[in-house]
């Protein structure tokens, strides 16, 4: 069984760096660019990959819908901030309270409904009472951003290579950072089917060995991690990739239990949005032993 592996443009996703390298072939890794981690949860129900970088939320909605799917790997933390329009204060000079209350009555655009940055959005507008906000769903990111340029939205929540297209056009600013949205929140991990765990392990290890490595290049050879991730992506250069991933450098493949914890903190959220039905538990999410054979020391986050 190959290994169909769904992925972001996410200039931190190791797949770019994987695939530029062309360290994949010997596996035969086929990949597929998707928009969002719900459409890539739609792809693996429907059979067109069996694996996926991808945000918690999301995976533990196909679960609750009855998907054999697992989290064997880590990814990134804190993948998700609030951008808003230069007029806009920001919480170097103001509170996180302050800077919600800009938006009372305005629109916050975001990714798909299901999306890491649509559960943290919408909790983060629940929890400050903040119920005149509308939340305005995109399938794609650059429709976020044109958004925010023309004046549809008044602010968005995205990832860091979001962040780095509205600063590089000035459009923009970052309002609130990755580190103050949700602390610690695990913005992607590596999903896979069942079926891989118990027919094609070997696999799989094969992969998360690559995973790491390219984790590590990030951590250790940014400049070099970026020069690659640009030749991938092809319509931008490496300084615009150092920038996105230095908004949020904490990259590591390991499954720490602060990882797993952090994770889970987002089942209350998800069944009070409506987005599950039934309580999970880390046995539910996560499958850890292939990781704690490829990355058995401390975590690197």
């Amino acid at each position: 069984m190959s290994l169909r592996i769904g992925h972001l443009s996410t200039a931190y996703h190791t797949a770019l760096i994987i695939s530029g390298a062309g360290w994949g072939r010997r596996l035969g890794i086929e990949w597929k660019l998707y928009p969002t981690g719900p459409a890539m949860i739609k792809a693996m129900k429907e059979g067109e990959i069996n694996a996926a970088y991808i945000g918690l939320p999301p995976a533990m909605i196909g679960i609750d819908g009855g998907m054999r799917i697992k989290c064997v790997a880590g990814g990134h933390v804190e993948g998700t901030l609030l951008l808003g329009r230069k007029e806009h204060h920001a919480l170097d000079d103001r509170s996180v309270e302050q800077v919600m209350a800009q938006f009372r009555g305005g629109v916050i655009g975001t990714l798909t409904r299901g999306s890491i940055h649509d559960v943290i959005l919408r909790d983060l507008l629940h929890r400050k009472g903040l119920e005149d906000v509308e939340v305005k769903n995109f399938a794609w990111s650059d429709q976020i951003v044109v958004a925010l340029e023309d004046g549809g939205i008044d602010g968005a929540a995205g990832t860091p290579s979001m962040a780095g297209v509205v600063l590089e056009g000035g459009i923009g600013k970052i309002l609130i950072p990755p580190g103050r949205l949700w602390p610690f929140n695990p913005s992607y991990g590596i999903v896979v089917r069942e079926e891989l765990i118990d027919d094609n392990p070997e696999e799989v290890l094969g992969f998360l060995r690559l995973h790491r490595k390219a984790s590590r290049l990030l951590r250790k050879s940014p400049d070099k991690a970026a020069e690659m991730v640009a030749g991938v992506l092809g319509v931008v250069d490496k300084d615009f990739v150092l920038r996105a991933c230095s908004i949020s450098p904490r990259y590591c493949t390991a499954l720490p239990r602060r990882y797993i914890e952090a994770a889970m903190a987002f089942v209350p959220v998800l069944r009070r949005l409506g987005y599950i039905t039934r309580s999970l538990g880390p046995e539910d999410v996560f499958f850890t032993d292939f990781i704690e054979e490829v990355h058995p020391e401390e975590d690197h986050y």
